[in-house]
């Protein structure tokens, strides 16, 4: 049972844990980062904490099917509703987007974002291994890590990006990489974050990227 946060203390992370992702490598990650860390597929504790993290690895459909199925659809969007933290990792960043298709397969995805993820176009598929990435200049996620590498495996991807500033958040930060062709990498728009390749193996940089995130909680 994790306890309470106390004035000063480290903020509270629950990795979301629906039966699919890398969940004990991000744990430790976000350890590593300065975060007290909890395992739960509880929804309440999901709720509560400081931020919530939703690591996913696999198909669109099983990763998407699997975490409505633990009522993880309604966590993700009852904390962004009220302007809680997010953030989404490989998979787990895909499903924020309305729909994912893979071998013709059209799977709904949370819709917290406009788009479709799909097939990336490159000659050399699934894309695996370390890529550098082109983040905005005011980036908070990417603060201090300009040319770093950053570990990815992954056929699949949001290709474009059509949301706009909307209500009380900012424009969106979109980072974008190259693998036969741009594709999204990561995103940040107000309490939501998320990216596509996996912070947890990407060494140093990957986890200075989530101190990064952490020191917003």
């Amino acid at each position: 049972m994790t306890v309470a946060r106390t004035p000063g203390g480290a903020p509270q992370v629950v990795v979301f844990d629906y039966g699919t992702g890398n969940v004990h490598s991000a744990v430790k990650a976000l350890e590593a980062a300065g975060a007290e860390v909890e395992l739960t597929g509880d929804r309440k504790r999901a709720l509560e904490a400081d931020g919530l993290l939703v690591p996913g690895v696999g198909a669109f459909t099983a990763v998407a099917e699997a975490l409505k199925a633990s009522h993880g659809d309604e966590v993700v969007d009852r904390r962004l509703a009220g302007g809680r933290p997010v953030l989404g990792i490989c998979v787990g960043m895909q499903v924020m987007f309305e729909r994912g298709v893979e071998n013709g397969v059209e799977t709904e995805g949370l819709g917290e974002w406009p788009g479709t993820v799909d097939l990336i176009r490159a000659d050399v598929v699934p894309h695996m291994g370390w890529n550098t990435v082109r983040a905005p200049e005011d980036s908070t996620l990417f603060a201090g890590l300009r040319d770093e590498r950053f570990y990815f495996v992954h056929s699949y991807a949001a290709q474009d990006w059509t949301l706009e500033a909307s209500g009380p958040f900012a424009q969106p930060k979109v980072t974008w990489a190259d693998h036969g062709s741009p594709f999204v990498a990561a995103v940040e728009n107000g309490p939501l974050s998320a990216t596509q390749f996996h912070p947890e193996k990407s060494g140093r940089a990957g986890i200075q990227l989530l101190r990064n995130w952490i020191g917003t909680l």
